[in-house]
């Protein structure tokens, strides 16, 4: 299902003018990415070699991290991320990325520049209700309530995402959202930081999975009311920036304990 992105117009470094990408904070970036996708592969919301997450490169708008081409989450690490341009240039790292996640990522990190992280995956409730008939979220549990008015649906599916107009037409359907359903795909989390679509990422699939659990004892699931749903969600939003830091401080304790290689 993963293609490999055909290099063969395009050479394999940017050029003499070379960024200088061994900074402390880029550094820290590659670690919480890394953190993400190991964190990602425990709860099970990758798909084979299929998905993938980026984040702009920090003091560079115009590059981005990504997983390289062949590798589960489980098995990636800081060092091994790719540094891409908007042009399919790898900047820097070993490897390519996958055909999709270029031409998606690269896409909507030029479309859209507050994307500063973007997350895809076929995790499995979200995925399941974005196959699903009307509006996939319905706002009547709690943790639901944290995307109340953040949500897109991207209703035209439209195969694999293998050249830059099928990128563009996904970064339009995403709009002012964060987070979007892709209609018999998946789902696309962006963010303003790493820690923040982590935590709408790991939020949404549980949000998503009670909802399946609802859905399947046959009895209508009850919306919360619009006015409380809103209210509800001005207050989760209020500290949302914080609590994400927390929680995704916590996930990197646990992969120092589990995991420690991913830092490598």
């Amino acid at each position: 299902m993963a293609h490999s992105l055909n290099t063969s117009s395009v050479s394999s470094s940017a050029g003499a003018n070379q960024p200088r990408l061994e900074t402390e904070e880029i550094w820290r970036a590659r670690v919480d990415l890394a953190a993400c996708f190991r964190m990602a592969a425990h709860y099970g919301m990758e798909e084979g070699i299929c998905n993938h997450f980026s984040a702009v490169v920090p003091g560079y708008d115009d590059l981005f991290l990504v997983n390289p081409y062949g590798y589960a989450f489980s098995e990636l690490t800081a060092s091994m991320l790719l540094v891409c341009d908007f042009h399919g240039h790898v900047v820097a790292g070993e490897g390519k990325p996958e055909a999709t996640a270029f031409y998606i990522h690269a896409r909507i990190h030029k479309n859209i520049p507050r994307a500063k992280a973007a997350f895809h995956t076929h995790m499995p409730y979200a995925t399941a209700l974005s196959m699903t008939e009307g509006e996939p979220l319905i706002f009547a549990g709690q943790t639901a309530l944290k995307f109340y008015g953040r949500t897109a649906v991207d209703a035209n599916y439209n195969g694999l995402a293998l050249d830059e107009r099928e990128g563009d037409r996904i970064a339009s359907a995403i709009g002012d959202a964060d987070i979007v359903f892709m209609k018999h795909h998946g789902v696309m989390v962006c963010g303003p930081t790493i820690a923040e679509a982590w935590d709408d990422l790991y939020y949404l699939e549980r949000a998503c999975e009670v909802q399946t659990l609802a859905l399947s004892t046959g009895r209508k699931v009850l919306p919360v009311a619009p006015e409380i749903a809103e209210a509800a969600y001005l207050q989760m939003r209020e500290g949302d920036p914080e609590s994400a830091r927390l929680h995704f401080e916590s996930i990197k304790r646990t992969l120092d304990r589990t995991q420690p290689e991913f830092k490598n």
